[in-house]
């Protein structure tokens, strides 16, 4: 690709920025999906987001009320910390907004610096961004490399000096959901004032640059963001996703070449900062006339490790389009520019499909990090495991170190969510955020409608202290949980995903009858938004029943049937009057583990089989043709009523009994004792005591008697 130049990564503003990458805040990795209306089933506009956080991050989803501002007033904006608490103080609404009253140190924020305000702010749902407002306005954050740092105003870095940029993404998608009903207006304006106030990111490698989707009922667009160079501007850019089309952001920027033709603010699809082009001419980047690749000029390529972007966009392409069959290989991110940037989907997406493909382990293909699918996955110890927890300073790695695979689903993420807005409905029934609290593949998304004027104390769990009153708290039990047996567990987790979306469904189909069915068939709207926090309640209470339900099954590595779907007990065995069995309890199996795994541990390595008595001389145990005394001392009176040829008898026919029960599958080799001596070792050999004519006593239900 002609236009990239690597010599542009030797700026000194790069330099210097790269040195602080470790003083600023940790950055997270988060993986956002979009779907345009004519894509769609019912033709939703459709943005997912997962917060990618390492425990540390404010998964609460918290409800911003809107407010009314006197004239002349000033927006404060704070510094983003991207941890828990994100927020402490009562300036983000005209009233104070509770879950925000009073943190640690009951020290209300202070702000770094602030905007001019406006007359009016929406009411809006937030978690760490701002995510779905009142007017159906959503947006979906995704943090990316960018060549150029910059830190937060007023604050000093050792070796770099005093940040001078004033917002965040944090802050940017906060003045979005306040002021904006149009995903092009709210892009306008944060691109504006980004560029007038200066933007800085999470961090000054990793997280130096961000990407949000922003979506209203009819559009869908991808906004980059990056410092200038000074650190105190911005540098943005914007392109229009085709109604007909999906697209995926996964930490890297997406958008190439930026056509100048169709670039009208108004109605082109592209917007862009006059930046963007001047800085790349200024640092000889770009050539006037020639076309601008928006990635390969301002990206700083995939970080972590290659293919930490790409394959989850292939992930989603393999699942959303698998006829476009896109490459799973490529030799780097911003050279090859490996995947179009939006695609048509074989088939129209629903809000399930978003879910499962933000749940995604690549399961069926190659790649594949999770259950069956995995081949031998030692990774995943015996239960096959995607989940693999970063290392500190326990992990004694080389300086090369190493990777797993990136997937989508990703066990330290915060939380995750869905924003829907349809066009045909009321923007109170019409925009729906589905909120996962917790890590995708093992929570539910549960939907709360922008018209709801609060919201349930469900939604307010995080890391910091344990609440099984929330969301996250059962979600997060039920993920830590699974890791016992995950691939069987995980079956029934699926399951019951898959059946609290079909009631959500079911509940989200009855709530739009509000505003489409005739009088007669409507039901109140405080009716309607009280359905949904009720619903989030119930998904509560249930997923702490899939928890119990699991523990019972599936204790100390049995299976046991249960009695019900959620069931905690099971049928106990049956008994006659003499409380012999007459049928066992619903035990289904004891699988333990898989034999490839066994042998790949080292099991097969392990300690050996007893020692055969034969090989030793019979010095253990007792050789088959003893002698037997005439006579058995039974305390101090010799006993000669039992003849020394019925005690031989008892005996061999007690030996050929255990070679029975262990051809029967009922006794296992290593419990047969001294017959397995007497065999010479070789434990289901043939031997003169296997015959059939000579065995006593009988086998009945599965037990030798």
């Amino acid at each position: 690709m002609g236009i990239y130049r690597n010599d542009r990564l030797s700026v000194v503003p790069i330099v210097a920025a790269c040195a602080l990458a470790l003083l600023l805040t940790p950055t997270y990795a988060c993986t956002t999906i979009v779907v345009g209306k004519d894509a769609t089933v019912d033709g939703s506009v459709l943005a997912s987001h997962s917060n990618d956080g390492e425990g540390s991050t404010d998964p609460r989803l918290v409800l911003i009320p809107a407010s009314d501002w006197p004239p002349n007033s000033e927006r404060p904006v704070f510094f983003s910390p991207e941890s828990f608490p994100r927020y402490v103080g009562s300036a983000r609404a005209s009233v104070p907004v509770e879950a925000y009253q009073g943190g640690p140190t009951s020290e209300d924020f202070e702000p770094i610096c602030s905007i001019p305000q406006v007359p009016h702010t929406f009411k809006y749902f937030e978690e760490t961004y701002g995510a779905a407002n009142e007017r159906q306005l959503g947006i979906a954050e995704s943090t990316c490399s960018g060549v150029f740092g910059a830190a937060p105003k007023g604050i000093t870095y050792p070796g770099y000096g005093t940040g001078k940029a004033c917002l965040s993404v944090d802050a940017l998608t906060q003045i979005a959901m306040e002021r904006h009903s149009k995903a092009r207006d709210a892009i306008r304006e944060i691109g504006s004032l980004a560029v007038e106030h200066g933007f800085y990111g999470a961090g000054l490698f990793e997280g130096s640059a961000e990407s949000l989707i922003v979506t209203d009922a009819q559009e869908a667009w991808i906004f980059h963001i990056l410092p200038d160079p000074t650190g105190a501007s911005a540098i943005w850019a914007a392109q229009k996703v085709p109604d007909d089309s999906f697209a995926v952001v996964p930490n890297v920027f997406i958008i190439r070449e930026i056509d100048l033709s169709d670039a009208d603010h108004q109605t082109g699809n592209f917007m862009f900062s006059h930046s963007v082009f001047a800085v790349a001419s200024d640092l000889g980047w770009w050539n006037i006339g020639k076309p601008l690749d928006f990635t390969a000029i301002y990206s700083d390529g995939e970080y972590a490790h290659k293919y930490y972007s790409g394959r989850r966009t292939w992930g989603v392409f393999s699942l959303f389009a698998p006829s476009l069959d896109v490459p799973a290989d490529y030799e780097e991110w911003r050279i090859s520019d490996p995947y179009p940037f939006a695609a048509r989907p074989d088939k129209k997406v629903g809000v399930a499909d978003v879910a499962k493909a933000m749940r995604s382990f690549y399961e069926g293909t190659e790649y594949s990090q999770a259950g069956d699918t995995s081949g031998l996955n030692l990774a995943g110890g015996p239960w096959k495991s995607p989940d693999h927890v970063a290392g500190n300073n326990s992990t004694v790695l080389s300086k090369d170190g190493g990777n797993w695979e990136r997937t989508i689903g990703l066990y330290r993420s915060s939380d995750t969510y869905i924003v829907q807005s349809r066009s045909w409905l009321p923007d109170a029934t019409g925009g729906v955020l589905w909120y996962g609290a917790y890590a995708a593949p093992y929570s539910s998304y549960v939907p709360f409608a922008v018209g709801m004027s609060t919201l349930p104390q469900v939604t307010l769990g995080h890391h910091m202290s344990l609440d099984k009153s929330t969301l996250f708290w059962a979600n997060r039990y039920l993920g830590n949980y699974v890791q016992l047996k995950w691939t069987s567990m995980m079956e029934e987790v699926q399951d019951f995903q898959h059946q609290t979306m079909n009631q959500a469904l079911k509940l989200q189909a009855k709530v739009d009858t509000h505003s489409t069915n005739s009088e007669s068939d409507r039901i109140d709207m405080i009716e309607a938004m009280q359905l949904y926090a009720d619903f989030s309640v119930q998904i509560v209470s249930l997923t702490w029943d899939l928890c119990d339900h699991l523990m019972f099954k599936y204790a100390d590595g049995q299976i046991h049937l249960t009695q019900s779907a959620l069931g905690t007990s099971t049928r106990p065995r049956t008994y006659d009057n003499k409380g012999i069995t007459t049928r066992d309890a619903a035990l289904i199996d004891q699988p333990g583990y898989h034999a490839d795994w066994l042998e790949a541990v080292g099991y097969f390595d392990g300690p050996p089989a007893p020692p055969s008595c034969a090989d030793m001389g019979w010095r253990c145990g007792h050789e088959p043709e003893h002698q037997v005394p005439k006579s058995i001392v039974r305390g101090t009176k010799r006993d000669s009523s039992i003849h020394p040829s019925n005690l031989t008898n008892a005996w061999q026919s007690y030996t050929r009994l255990k070679i029975k029960a262990k051809d029967a599958g009922i006794a296992s080799c290593h419990s047969i004792g001294d017959v397995a001596a007497a065999l010479g070792g070789v434990c289901g050999s043939e031997s003169i005591l296997h015959e059939e004519g000579n065995i006593r006593g009988t086998i009945l239900g599965g037990k030798v008697s």
